[in-house]
């Protein structure tokens, strides 16, 4: 990767431990990463993940829920989250949410588990909600930790994420520029999942220090779902032909979060997250998905999106026949796949990414 070696997950939570840090698990989708900062937690994602064997998720939960949160109880039952501080599970669906119910009421693991509830809009009602929910969860890492960071350290943390996400947005924007293959990209991308703002930071700069005006060759296209689990997804895609220009990938793009305008800090974490593009687990019309994604569509040159799904999952399954419309009426063609993460990349699945591609002028 252009000299820049990523940190492990493993060795990153080992550090963060030494220098007498906690670690917060944390399950998908949106969560306030700068309030869990200012409490010393480093928080790390858990999404899934893939290739755990999910026989104990299954005694809990109906065959019909999605793998991410089967895999994620059944990760969580094996004892394989024995060592970390914290569980936070925000409601991003209602599979997630009858996960936190489950570790709440059921089948109760060691660490405290902590809830957050995101409204579904963007009022300022939304925002006031949101913020009483952080306040909230402040409220409950104050009583876990001793400690009440103060509205000067809590901004600190947020300047941080804000800087942090800022250089996001400048990797995506400049993707056909980052001579990388489209997997180790994504794989830095997502080490936002687990990294330190302050490792984050100064790895990025690296990267987009090394850009060239040289431009990735092949078809542009954008990728949008969930997860991109396995990540052999992306050399499967560089191999018949195509490279991501764009995300619109509930653990990447969804992500790349505004800076909030309020001094107040727990308005301003509220802000960033309600504002961020347009997600259904976050309750987004179809209307401001299809424009959202016609408008990466513009930017990127992109000539189709391939919607990578995970099986069951309700809120993409909803808006995906609408999006797909709006897309055909545009000219831009488009391919829904369906995967579970526990399994590898079907040569089925291959085949129809690789007829899709051939077709696009």
């Amino acid at each position: 990767m252009h000299g820049v070696e990523i940190p492990s997950r493993m060795n990153t939570l080992q550090d963060y431990r030494l220098r007498g840090g906690s670690i917060a698990a944390v399950f998908p989708i949106h969560y306030p990463r700068e309030l869990l900062h200012a409490f010393d937690f480093l928080p790390v994602e858990v999404w899934g993940p893939p290739r755990v064997r999910d026989s104990s998720g299954e005694a809990h939960l109906q065959p019909y829920i999605c793998s991410i949160v089967r895999n994620a109880l059944s990760f969580i039952e094996s004892g394989s989250l024995d060592s970390v501080d914290l569980l936070l599970v925000p409601h991003a669906c209602d599979s997630l949410e009858g996960l936190g119910s489950l570790l709440l009421d059921f089948v109760p693991p060691r660490q405290p588990v902590l809830t957050l509830y995101l409204p579904r809009g963007r009022r300022a009602s939304d925002v006031a909600f949101l913020a009483d929910e952080l306040r909230s969860i402040y409220g409950r890492l104050q009583k876990i930790t001793g400690r009440s960071p103060s509205s000067s350290e809590l901004m600190a943390s947020i300047h941080l994420e804000e800087q942090a996400d800022g250089l996001l947005l400048k990797l995506h924007r400049q993707r056909r520029h980052i001579l990388l293959s489209d997997e180790a990209f994504y794989r830095f991308i997502r080490s936002r999942e687990y990294l330190p703002a302050e490792q984050f930071i100064s790895l990025a700069k690296d990267i987009l220090s090394q850009t060239a005006h040289t431009r990735l060759q092949g078809i542009p296209i954008i990728l949008s779902g969930i997860l991109p689990e396995p990540m052999s997804i992306f050399s499967a895609l560089n191999e018949i032909g195509a490279w991501v220009a764009g995300d619109d990938l509930a653990c990447c793009g969804r992500r790349i979060y505004p800076p909030g305008d309020s001094n107040e800090p727990f308005q301003r974490m509220a802000e960033r997250i309600i504002y961020a593009p347009p997600d259904p687990t976050r309750g987004s019309p179809i209307s401001e998905r299809a424009e959202y994604l016609l408008q990466l569509v513009k930017d990127t040159a992109a000539r189709g999106v391939v919607f990578y799904g995970i099986k069951f999952c309700e809120p993409e399954l909803f808006d995906l026949p609408k999006l797909r419309h709006r897309l055909l009426e545009a000219g831009i063609p488009s391919l829904p796949v369906e995967v579970d993460i526990s399994d590898g990349l079907s040569q089925p699945v291959i085949n129809r990414l690789a007829a899709f591609i051939e077709t696009i002028p």
